[in-house]
């Protein structure tokens, strides 16, 4: 048995203040859950309209892209694409929401090497090529986006089963052991008092 739930003066103030803590707790778990859900709430809004902008852009690119080919022929189109650097200006950091890690992503906007001359290509392989480069930018915040709200589910997941645990279990736990305990006190200081009142009345009676 655990000496902790014998009905004595110390366990009950030792309950009484596992109690306090633990609704605290069960408070401080909740409010960080609300939080939580809020910014997770934005993050989802955030990324439906940078998908939405990425359909709309992607749409547009491939427009450009199409007329490209059809004005400059495939092959010519390819050749240059093959040609365009590959993207190394990506930095990632992480900063922490009520204990949450979550990506923040860095873009250094480097100037527009043109890997073609003016001269050799038509205005639509402009297009599609600023077309695809503002892409990789709304693609680069949807990834930040969607990481930090993967991350802040798996977070509320976690506290919401921390909370219902303290709100299930711990709480009524104690509130059930401070019940009992109250109540064997008490119950004892009832007997004590009856005692005390057979002696008194024996005391007297021999007197």
């Amino acid at each position: 048995m655990n000496p902790n739930t014998f009905p004595t003066k110390g366990n009950l103030i030792l309950a009484k203040n596992s109690l306090a803590l633990a609704t605290q707790g069960y408070g401080l778990m909740d409010k960080k859950r609300n939080i939580l859900l809020r910014e997770l709430m934005e993050l989802i809004d955030q990324a439906r309209d940078i998908q939405s902008e990425i359909d709309a852009t992607f749409t547009e690119a491939y427009k450009a892209l199409q007329r490209a080919n059809i004005e400059l022929g495939i092959s010519f189109v390819q050749d240059i694409a093959s040609s365009v650097p590959v993207e190394n200006g990506i930095r990632i950091k992480a900063r922490s929401i009520m204990g949450t890690e979550i990506p923040l992503v860095q873009h250094e906007d480097a100037p527009l090497n043109l890997t073609y001359a003016y001269y050799s290509t038509r205005q639509s392989l402009d297009e599609a090529r600023a077309r695809f480069e503002k892409v990789k930018e709304l693609t680069i915040r949807l990834s930040m986006v969607e990481n930090s709200a993967y991350r802040l589910a798996n977070n509320i997941k976690k506290t919401q089963k921390r909370a219902n645990a303290l709100k299930n279990i711990t709480i009524p736990m104690y509130q059930e052991l401070t019940k009992d305990i109250t109540g064997a006190l008490e119950e004892k200081e009832r007997e004590e008092f009856t005692r005390l009142k057979v002696i008194k009345r024996m005391k007297e009676k021999g007197a």
